[in-house]
This record gives C-alpha cells, structure tokens and sequence, in this order.
C-alpha cells in the first residue's frame, strides 16, 4: 500500500509505485479537475501543487511524491488560489475550460510565491501551459486582477 497525502488527506492506494501520479488522482482517488491533455508534460493540464510547487502529474511518479503533500485544483483553498478562482470567474477567463486547472494551479504557483508579478513573471510562471482557446489575455488579466486581492 502506498500513502499519498492529497489536499491534506491520506490516501491509501495499492497501486505501482512508478504509475503517473494523474492517473492515481483520477482514476483511484476520484480526482477529476486535472486533466490529461498531452501525456508529455507540454501542455500543463495536469499540473497540481507538490509542496506548493507546480509539477506536471503526468510524467511524476507516485513515488516521487511519497511523504509530500499534493494539491489538486479541488483542494486549493489558499488566499492566493480563491483569489485567482474569483478573478477567472469575474474575468470570464474559460472559454472551453480544459486547460483551466492546471492554468489556475500555476498562476496560485506564482501568486504565492510573488505577490505582484510582473508581466515577464507571469509569462515565465505560465510558460508551459498551453490554450486551445488562446484565453491568454484574459489569463494574463486575471492573474494581475487576483494579485491585487488582499492576501
């Protein structure tokens, strides 16, 4: 049995060690909001949080994140992360909504370790997601929106 701690619950799954940590959140644990997008860490729908780090869960695996704590879109409740879901929402940023957990889980990324980021910060932070939509003026938008919500 493998222990995962994931939006602050332990989890025991009897799963392989090496199996990608998306799979384990969606398909054992019942997490949907991080999406599969690319299987190849390109696109960042499956970005999650692993000690408050961004990480691609497609290509992490679980034994990677044995003794850390995992942080999914469902489980983000910070200062920063309801403040970037509330800016998404007033922004309407999402237009077909794939991409937008793991959007949302690198801009809170970002947002809690610089609370005023610039414009090459943002691109810097959300360099390795990618829209089909191209919503990333709105992305852009948000992100400056949410950093002015007092932390």
């Amino acid at each position: 049995m493998i222990q995962l701690n994931v939006n602050g619950t332990t989890q025991s799954l009897d799963i392989d060690p090496e199996m990608p940590l998306l799979w384990a959140l969606r398909e054992y644990i019942g997490l949907t909001g991080t999406k599969f997008g690319c299987g190849i860490a390109q696109c960042g729908s499956c970005t999650v949080h692993i000690d408050g780090d961004p990480v691609r869960s497609c290509i992490t695996p679980v034994s990677a994140v044995l003794g850390k704590q995992v942080t999914t879109i469902e489980g983000l409740n910070s200062s920063a992360g309801k403040a970037v879901q509330a800016a998404w929402r007033d922004l309407e940023v999402v237009q077909c909504g794939y991409c937008q957990s793991g959007q949302i889980m690198s801009a809170v990324a970002l947002l809690e370790r610089k609370n005023s980021p610039t414009d090459a910060d943002i691109d810097a932070a959300m360099q390795g997601n990618l829209c089909r939509c191209a919503t990333y003026v709105r992305i852009r938008a948000a992100i400056k929106a949410a950093s002015k919500q007092p932390v």
